[in-house]
């Protein structure tokens, strides 16, 4: 047992050693091997849940983000090769608004389809442990995006990240890690602005983003239909799913985010599928709105959001643009554990002072509130005890400051530097206009019938990864943007904790 441990550090070391790790992330390539906190064992209650579900520890996994219930979802691959959920983490923090990040310091979390790799996990994150999420993609590129260094980290503090505790994150890592191990070369990110569901789309129908969330919805359905990690690529500025040669081609399918798309195909049977639910979710949402369901307000000016579970536990704590904000709910989650370590610097979103006490909620299903008790209930059976967490292991010479502090200088007690910051919001008048956006799926596609296409079996081993490579493009103006190029109210809350590195 010892010598299997010593290989397994050996190996370790050779396969997250052997890529460079991204600039500002790390600045000395120690291994693994000798990093405690990179190489925490996989939870034997986790182990015990991938036995349940005929799942071997090594097995690919696949990560889905949503921003508006602010939660993590681990799948992983079982024995019949398909996808299984194995768990589900409430994110303590995400920043900017929902939406795709659009440029450098808009405080944007980003949203699409990423692909990780060996190479962007980072054992020595200043925020306990990290991996980089590959934004920007071969999509985002293709459109002039930029950004760096975003990442899915602990720490709970966020400037255009996804943070979780440290006690989450080091658990999430070592799944990561061990998929590595059992060879999956890469594991896929899905980052939404919410649950694709008839409800939310239906609620989020005027958002000028809802082009772009129509597109990587079609990701999300090939994945909800098939519990197959989809194959990605990009071509003229969009996201192509499951993409196929037809019968007759006598060559491979080339893909360029910025060029023209190849002729290609859409394996029979994923297509039916797909265009199954998509033709009944389509129903759903319209029959939804014909009942006047309420439209989500626009340019709330918060800064991201927080999964109740977390705000429960902070003073006048809020969850911004996530769900559950309300008094009540954060009230009965008071007494709840929390997954893991709150530091005292933490800053929650702020609270929207402009929504009025009266304004309609929309109607949600007795199945979506047993759902989200479940996963908290889930959370707090599998997490350990925050208590058991010290928070003298993390580096603190960039928070000088505690949350109480904090809280007191903004609202003007004790100081008046930051007085400025706390009169009441602009109107909704004052807000920039959103830039007019391109079509999301140019005319330009084409799509073959199937020709003898066979069917394909069920594969356990994943398939390729995220094609990220594209031929480099010229930004493209304002005009030929996808929905979601608006930029985000800035805010101050986290400059002073942040440095160049994650």
């Amino acid at each position: 047992m010892t010598h299997r441990t010593l290989v397994r550090a050996l190996l370790t070391s050779a396969v997250l050693a052997a890529g460079v790790m991204l600039a500002g992330c790390d600045s000395d390539q120690v291994s693994l091997a000798t990093n405690a906190k990179a190489n925490q064992p996989v939870p034997p209650k986790l182990i015990a849940a991938m036995a349940e579900k005929d799942m071997d520890l090594q097995s690919p996994i696949l990560v889905r983000l949503f921003k508006q219930e602010a939660e993590l979802e681990i799948w992983k691959q079982t024995r019949s090769g398909k996808f299984a959920l194995l768990k589900t983490y409430p994110i303590c923090r995400w920043s900017g608004d929902l939406g795709p990040k659009v440029r450098e310091g808009d405080r944007q979390a980003p949203e699409g389809f990423y692909s990780i790799n060996p190479s962007q996990m980072n054992p020595q994150s200043a925020y306990y442990l990290s991996f980089n999420t590959g934004y920007p993609n071969a999509f985002d590129k293709a459109l002039g995006r930029t950004g760096s260094q975003l990442m899915v980290h602990g720490d709970c503090s966020s400037r255009g990240c996804y943070a979780m505790t440290d006690e989450q994150i080091a658990e999430i890592y070592s799944l990561g890690r061990e998929s590595f191990f059992g060879g999956q070369k890469a594991f896929q990110l899905q980052a939404y602005p919410f649950k694709m569901t008839p409800v939310n789309m239906a609620r989020h129908r005027n958002n000028p983003n809802m082009p772009f969330w129509k597109m990587i919805k079609e990701g999300y359905d090939h994945f909800e239909v098939t519990r197959q990690e989809p194959r990605v690529d990009f071509c003229e500025r969009k996201y192509v799913f499951d993409a196929a040669k037809p019968a007759d081609a006598k060559r491979d399918l080339v893909f360029d985010a910025s060029a023209k798309c190849p002729a290609y195909v859409i394996p029979e049977e994923i297509a039916s599928a797909v265009h199954e639910k998509e033709q009944k979710e389509a129903a759903e949402t319209a029959k939804l709105v014909s009942k006047g369901t309420p439209v989500a307000r626009l340019n709330t000016g918060i800064d991201g959001g927080m999964n109740a579970i977390f705000a429960s536990k902070i003073p006048e704590g809020n969850t911004g643009l996530s769900e559950g904000g309300d008094s009540q709910a954060l009230a009965s989650m008071s007494l709840a554990r929390a997954p893991g370590t709150i530091p005292g610097t933490v800053n929650p979103p702020k609270p929207n002072l402009a929504v009025q006490q009266d304004e309609p909620v929309v109607a949600t299903t007795s199945s979506t509130a047993s759902s989200a008790s479940t996963r908290v209930a889930s959370a707090n059976a599998s997490d350990k005890s925050a208590s058991d967490k010290s928070t003298s292991d993390k580096s603190t010479s960039d928070k000088s400051e505690g949350f109480f502090s904090s809280f007191a200088r903004k609202v003007g007690i004790g100081g008046t530097a930051d007085a400025s910051k706390t009169t009441a919001p602009a109107p909704a008048a004052a807000a920039p206009a959103k830039p007019k956006v391109a079509e999301a799926k140019p005319q330009s596609v084409v799509r073959v019938a199937p020709k003898a296409e066979p069917k394909q079996a069920a594969k356990p081993a994943p398939k390729p990864a995220v094609t990220t490579a594209a031929a480099a493009a010229p930004a493209p103006s304002s005009s030929t943007q996808l929905a979601g190029s608006a930029p985000v109210v800035q805010t101050n809350s986290f400059d002073t904790r942040f440095s160049a590195v994650k």
